[in-house]
């Protein structure tokens, strides 16, 4: 068995299902000391069990993203139990889209609080011991959909455009630290959240490969992971056509639920 991760401790958020469930297994197999977090515990029990059958050592949170004294606890007690924060996942997310004639701010105003302050929240809270230790590495799971804007999930692009802002500007004020800083953008990965989308999804990708994807991506120091790479093209192409062209095959589309990986 790979243990390239021994003794690294490493803080995932949204751990409870998806790709943060995803990589939870992929890196306890490298033997990383894991702190998985989430509100749905009930999931991260059995989660926790599979991976120390692995061999890993595990230790569970309950915390929303969304509520910083929670996440900013759930820190301190890592660091009591784990000791140091070696890699931060900033993974927990919800998806969501609706027709301009049902404009649903409440909705909105989630997907923002999950994907952007959850995002601020759980970096603000680890990053200070980082500094000081200078050291460390930090990851947000954004997406290729912050590339480009689509009618009805606009607000989703919009939250993963900033998530990939906020981890550049970071990654560049970092640039002469020992801190990387890494910006993860997946397409479609069959999880939770994408089985309500009601459109055809290219290139759909298995969950256990990306995760695996992500952590080879991680180990190397990437600044930015972009996959699957004709995906990447795709939207390369989507965002020089006429804006008309792009909206043509949202028409007459129904409402998507709110998803989420928290």
């Amino acid at each position: 068995m790979n243990h390239v991760m021994s003794g690294k401790v490493v803080f995932l958020t949204g751990a409870s299902s998806g790709i943060g469930e995803a990589l939870a297994r992929e890196y306890a197999r490298q033997g990383a000391i894991l702190a998985l977090a989430a509100r749905r515990t009930q999931l991260l029990e059995k989660i926790k069990k599979d991976c120390e059958s692995l061999g890993a050592r595990v230790e569970i949170f309950s915390c929303d993203v969304v509520v910083e004294g929670d996440v900013r606890r759930t820190v301190a007690d890592i660091n009591k139990k784990l000791g140091p924060i070696d890699v931060v996942i900033a993974n927990a997310g919800v998806s969501g889209s609706f027709k301009v004639g049902r404009f649903n701010t409440e909705l909105s105003a989630k997907i923002i609080d999950v994907n952007v302050k959850g995002l601020l929240y759980t970096i603000g809270a680890v990053l200070p011991e980082m500094l000081k230790r200078n050291t460390g590495t930090v990851v947000g799971i954004s997406s290729l959909a912050s590339y480009i804007s689509f009618p009805q999930s606009y607000v989703y692009c919009a939250s993963k455009s900033a998530v990939s802002a906020i981890l550049q500007g970071l990654r560049l004020e970092l640039s002469e630290s020992n801190i990387q800083v890494t910006t993860i953008c997946p397409g479609y990965i069959r999880t939770d959240m994408t089985a309500s989308n009601q459109f055809t999804m290219p290139f759909l990708m298995n969950v256990d490969v990306a995760a695996q994807r992500i952590v080879r991506a991680i180990a190397r120091g990437a600044d930015v992971y972009d996959f699957p790479r004709r995906m990447r093209w795709i939207i390369r192409v989507l965002s020089l056509l006429p804006q008309k062209m792009i909206a043509l095959p949202f028409r007459g589309g129904r409402d998507v639920k709110a998803s989420s990986n928290k």
